[in-house]
């Protein structure tokens, strides 16, 4: 049996996404043949060409359509750091033409300073890359993006409807560029098996789209879906209409169901369509052990062709977009698993398995020899501090130099002796949730950290020289205006005083397998509906219990215009601006809208 493991668009485009190189990895050690591919930055890098452009702006393109034509190839190769020798005529705006998102421009120099020439230049070629972006979703294709492909179809789809509607469409011209590139894959593999994962709902319509095309040219081939959007979103199908774009659906970890596809052994955790025409789901019992044994494999990716962007000045919000960052995990599963509102009801949360600080390091120095990039970001849930002192301590001992971040809960293991250690064997940024930054809430939800812990843990980063992420939540159950207003004066505080570099909030949103999803009634709410949707169901409606049978809103204040200050005061502190501004004003002022 060949395996084909493809990504389909979009997701990141400076780095792979992980999926297809740890299960080409770990398959190709039980004898199988396997190839992979990453459809989405293929699609970009033929997307983002001269001869591309051309055929989608047409025979008479305007002044700005010409300008993109002439300057495009040479901005990508800078991107991809094949040509920094542009960067001064990038800088100094005598090369780009300046679409939408070139107004209202910052202070550049106040950004950049005066030598800051190189990052100057990718923000404004990112510019240039967004602007092509937003034209190609206005004029040709509305389901383009630069990281997702129609996430609006796929985002809370409770049905397959509207979906299948946009299949049963004629293909656009970015689908056909996708198709193209999919049938090259499939000329150079000849495979017997394509498995798509499926990690966001932005991946959820490039893969039907696949799968639509092999199934009508290819009917040998065999199709699976899996990754993290079917594990969270398709526990409960019941709908066979998908099984019109595939053959199986695979949960969890993809390597022991992978296998056993490939061996035809007993399908293990796998949806089919069955000879009724119904869904069924087939478990066997079998668990995946986490097989941290074998490293990754990233032979056949495309590694020349990622491209690193610069969608803010901020220089820790820039590391998930900037850089070729080999993505790795250090332990599987979260070893704290209780937050309430986290899936840790889900194989991938909650169940934890570490491996030896050896075995970490030696597959670190593997994918260093693969890539030749010694950039490393760990995808772990949350970095176990013990596993990360043994680890920063092999590292040392070996005398390796690697750059590497990753996320972590912030609590009182992260002594300054532990930051210091970290930051010797290379750690330069961690993240982590603050979540609702009230310790009445974070008690509620179980977090196990206080504010206290977690502005000891940042003080002891700052000290080290790492930067530090947080995550912010607002509109939990129970949570008052007042909480939320209180909790922006925290980050305010944390910003001011230097020991966050960039945060993000996001609202709450009550899952299905999480605690507060499974046992609402504990934080004070009501799930609204309980029986499971025909196709997706992950986030689910709920109310606050005092108003359970009333229909009421689920709080007595705009949760959305707050959700718009708390993020607008956010964005300002990260630019350092504002943390003297009294907290009402961000309450009260309008918000500017985009400029695009």
């Amino acid at each position: 049996m060949k395996y084909l493991l493809l990504t389909p668009p979009l997701t990141q485009l400076n780095t792979p996404y992980p999926a297809t190189a740890v299960l080409k990895g770990f398959l190709e050690s039980r004898g199988i043949e396997v190839s992979q591919g990453d459809l989405g930055i293929e699609l970009v890098d033929r997307i983002y060409s001269r001869a591309t452009l051309a055929q989608l702006f047409g025979p008479a393109p305007d002044p700005w359509q010409q300008q993109t034509l002439n300057c495009v190839d040479v901005v990508m190769r800078f991107l991809r750091g094949q040509d920094n020798t542009v960067a001064p005529r990038l800088a100094n705006f005598s090369l780009l033409p300046e679409g939408p998102r070139f107004r209202n421009l910052a202070d550049m120099e106040w950004a950049f300073g005066t030598s800051g020439t190189e990052d100057k230049a990718r923000y404004l070629a990112t510019l240039f890359i967004e602007d092509v972006a937003d034209y190609i979703r206005e004029h040709i294709d509305s389901h383009f993006d630069l990281i997702r492909y129609a996430e609006s179809i796929a985002n809370f789809a409770p049905a397959f409807d509207e979906i299948e509607q946009e299949l049963h469409k004629p293909l656009t011209a970015i689908d056909r560029l996708m198709l193209d590139l999919l049938e090259a894959h499939i000329a150079g593999s000849c495979p017997d098996i394509i498995s798509f994962s499926i990690p966001f709902p932005g991946c959820l319509y490039g893969a039907l789209r696949c799968g639509q095309y092999v199934k009508e040219h290819y009917p040998d081939i065999k199709i699976n879906f899996g990754g993290g959007f079917p594990n969270t979103e398709w526990r409960q199908l019941s709908d066979p209409r998908i099984f019109d774009y595939c053959h199986y659906i695979t949960l969890d970890d993809g390597e022991i169901p992978l296998l056993h596809l490939a061996t035809q052994e007993p399908l293990v955790r796998t949806f089919v369509r069955n000879e009724e025409g119904r869904v069924e789901w087939i478990d066997n019992k079998e668990e995946s052990p986490f097989l941290n044994e074998t490293a990754p494999s990233f032979e056949g990716l495309p590694l020349e062709k990622y491209i690193s962007l610069a969608e803010m000045t901020n220089p820790m919000h820039r590391l998930w977009s900037n850089g070729r960052w080999n993505k790795l995990m250090m332990a599987h599963g979260c070893y704290w698993h209780k937050c309430a509102f986290c899936d840790t009801s889900l194989d991938y949360i909650g169940r934890f398995a570490a491996p030896s600080a050896t075995t970490v390091v030696d597959n670190m120095e593997r994918v260093a020899c693969q890539t030749g990039c010694t950039g490393f970001h760990f995808v772990d849930e949350a970095l176990p501090p013990k596993l990360l002192r043994e680890v920063s301590e092999e590292i040392l001992r070996r005398g390796d130099i690697f750059t590497w971040w990753g996320n972590i809960r912030f609590e009182k293991a992260y002594t300054q002796e532990l930051c210091d250690l970290m930051a010797d064997a290379g750690c330069v940024a961690v993240s982590g949730g603050l979540e609702v930054a009230s310790d009445r809430l974070l008690k509620l939800i179980n977090k196990g950290v206080t504010i206290s812990q977690t502005v000891d843990a940042c003080r002891h980063f700052k000290k080290s020289g790492i930067m530090v992420h947080t995550y912010l939540m607002y509109g939990f159950p129970t949570e008052t205006l007042q909480e939320s207003v209180n909790a922006l004066e925290v980050v305010r505080r944390m910003f001011d005083e230097g020991i966050v570099q960039s945060a993000f909030w996001h609202r709450y949103a009550m899952t299905c397998h999480s605690p507060s999803g499974l046992h609402p009634e504990q934080y004070g709410a009501k799930r609204t509906n309980l029986k499971p949707h025909p196709f997706c169901n992950n986030e689910v409606d709920w109310m606050p219990v005092a108003n359970a049978g009333a229909d009421q809103p689920q709080f007595d204040y705009d949760i959305d215009a707050v959700g718009d200050a708390l993020r607008f005061a956010t964005y300002n502190y990260m630019n350092e601006i504002g943390l003297d501004m009294p907290l009402k004003r961000w309450f009260t002022i309008k918000i500017p809208k985009p400029t695009i």
